[in-house]
């Protein structure tokens, strides 16, 4: 993110912070905080969306993390920032010292899977209700909310956590291998994640919603060693592991079906490299998802039990290994009661419906944060959105005002239980 806004109006601040709404209606200050928000929030997402930052974008997640960290300092945090592991970026952590007794832990990312200069292709555009730009949903209008929340919040005169801690990180759309553990640390010590991802938007869904489970990723490699041999003069004396690895890809494409939520697509292959000779070494990709704990060991059982069942060339070598990534994300039975009091505060909003998405395919940050099982987690707090790692990403500026209120009402309403 680029420069601090200055010219941001709140009206909050001359208005009570109202603790008595109930379902029957919505809390009125944060309600008019948020619908006053709106023209700064726009604004904030042009910033950002201005500022490429793909994940190996060194100056443009710099750029990113310096806009982050104003805006958080100008909200009284307390900042740290650690260079990530892996990756180029780094790491913005913002912390909130209040008076209340829980602690909240807030999430997104500031990288997005655009190259440099996409702008030049797909700019910044609005067309009606939609605003356009590379990473204004994933992620940059689940930072614009945060953000914004937490000044509506603060201007509502708002302390009620014992804790509240920002983390925005530059290597989730990369695996978050140089933040997870760190997402995890946080998460353990935090009575409740919100992880501010994108909803989908109401032009594909109808009604904008929070998301109960996301898949946790993996990557399987097959390796395959045979012999070489002269192509032409000799083919008998090799032992082809490109046939050996085609064999096992079409024997094993199905393993998957067998293991509860468990999904794998062979996805990249390799062997060989010249025309004349029998390749001794192939190896393939897949892409895994995992929406269980344990479907992982399982499904990594499957696949070695099922490539020793047939050899289509003799006396090669076929092995099998998983590289686990993000842990799934299920929201449990305190997410899901953390998803029931959203949609009651949905509710407060003309009696208007938060779907409660059952599972994506996608992975998320909400997977490292839940993985202790101590707090409650829920995902997808973000803007309303489509075209995510696409052409023509877009947010609709009609959820602006929604997911604002959805945010400090939670927040507000959690610290009171």
């Amino acid at each position: 993110m680029n420069r601090l806004r200055s010219g941001v109006v709140l009206i909050c601040a001359a208005l009570s912070f109202s603790t008595t709404a109930t379902a029957a209606g919505a809390d009125e200050a944060l309600l008019a905080g948020a619908r006053a928000a709106q023209p700064a929030v726009i604004q904030s997402l042009r910033d950002m969306v201005l500022i490429e930052s793909g994940s190996s974008d060194a100056a443009g997640l710099k750029g990113m993390s310096d806009y982050v960290e104003a805006r958080l300092r100008s909200l009284g945090a307390v900042i740290e920032r650690t260079r990530s592991s892996v990756g180029p970026g780094e790491i913005v952590k913002g912390s909130f010292t209040g008076t209340g007794r829980k602690s909240f832990l807030l999430i997104a990312h500031v990288d997005t899977v655009y190259g440099k200069d996409i702008l030049a292709t797909q700019p910044l555009r609005q067309d009606g209700n939609r605003l356009y730009g590379p990473g204004i949903a994933d992620d940059k209008g689940g930072i614009a909310v945060i953000l914004h929340s937490l000044a509506i919040l603060r201007d509502a005169g708002w302390r009620d956590y014992a804790r509240l801690t920002v983390l925005f990180n530059s290597d989730e759309e990369a695996g978050s291998r140089g933040s997870g553990e760190l997402i995890a640390a946080l998460g353990a010590v935090h009575d409740v994640v919100l992880s501010y991802e994108p909803t989908v938007a109401k032009a594909v869904a109808k009604d904008e919603g929070v998301l109960l489970a996301a898949a946790g990723t993996a990557a399987a490699t097959m390796q395959v060693k045979g012999r070489s041999a002269h192509a032409g003069a000799a083919p008998e004396q090799g032992r082809n592991a490109l046939v050996e690895l085609s064999h096992q890809i079409l024997q094993t494409e199905g393993v998957a079906k067998g293991v509860p939520g468990a999904q794998l697509n062979w996805t990249t292959s390799k062997a060989g490299s010249v025309r004349n000779q029998i390749p001794e070494q192939a190896e393939a990709g897949g892409d895994v998802r995992l929406l269980a704990p344990d479907a992982a060991d399982k499904l990594l059982a499957a696949l070695k039990a099922k490539v020793v069942e047939t050899r289509r060339v003799p006396d090669t070598e076929v092995t099998v290994t998983l590289d686990i990534g993000r842990p799934p994300y299920v929201a449990g039975d305190k997410g899901l009661a953390l998803a029931r009091q959203a949609q009651a505060i949905y509710r407060e909003l003309d009696g208007r419906t938060l779907m409660l998405h059952p599972s994506t395919g996608g992975g998320t940050d909400a997977g490292f944060a839940g993985s202790s099982g101590k707090p409650a987690v829920l995902e997808s707090m973000g803007l309303a959105g489509w075209g995510y790692h696409a052409r023509d990403e877009y947010i609709e500026i009609d959820s602006i005002v929604p997911r604002l209120y959805l945010s400090t009402r939670l927040l507000t309403t959690i610290a009171r239980q």
